[in-house]
């Protein structure tokens, strides 16, 4: 378990479901993400795909975010082992609508990148961001991270071509 003095991160379990299932839905706050369930069995379905084991090259581990205080999970980060040499990673932050704005984005994301270089020795991490999502955006370049790549309408979400641009922040930036 990693965490801040606001916050906690821990594995995604099966019982996380309808709570993952609350604010992932919402296709409005969600737009920019490649999975908005329509239904419940396709949360459980996102949950079972979740290694056992932390690490793993070419996966991608969910942890739930969990704000202290009311011990409610409010979002998810998910984590792809690039590659078999281990030292890259890719992140992705969802978090409920009603705790954006509030910092809990920003702490969950640092302390995840801090873990994955200090205790991890990771070398690179990266995100991949719709261009029109600005708030993710921002947050990614307070973090330090820089815009490495702009493709045009390079990938196939919610029946539409979209851009996609790659952030990239190195071990010796953090």
């Amino acid at each position: 378990m990693i965490e801040s003095d606001k916050i906690k991160l821990r594995p995604i379990e099966a019982q996380d479901n309808a709570k993952v299932f609350s604010y992932r839905r919402d296709s409005v706050t969600n737009k920019y993400q490649g999975f908005v369930p329509k239904a419940l069995h396709e949360v459980d379905a996102f949950i079972a795909k979740n290694p056992t084991d932390f690490n793993q090259p070419e996966s991608w581990f969910q942890l739930v975010i969990i704000k202290k205080e009311s011990n409610e999970i409010i979002g998810d980060i998910g984590i792809h082992f690039i590659g078999d040499d281990g030292f890259q990673c890719e992140l992705g932050c969802t978090l409920s609508k009603k705790h954006q704005g509030k910092g809990f984005a920003t702490d969950a994301m640092k302390i995840t990148i801090d873990y994955l270089f200090t205790s991890l020795n990771k070398h690179r991490i990266t995100a991949s961001v719709d261009p029109k999502n600005t708030d993710s955006i921002r947050l990614l370049e307070r973090l330090g991270f820089r815009n490495e790549a702009h493709f045009k309408e390079s990938l196939f979400i919610n029946g539409e071509w979209v851009d996609d641009v790659i952030y990239g922040l190195l071990k010796s930036e953090w």
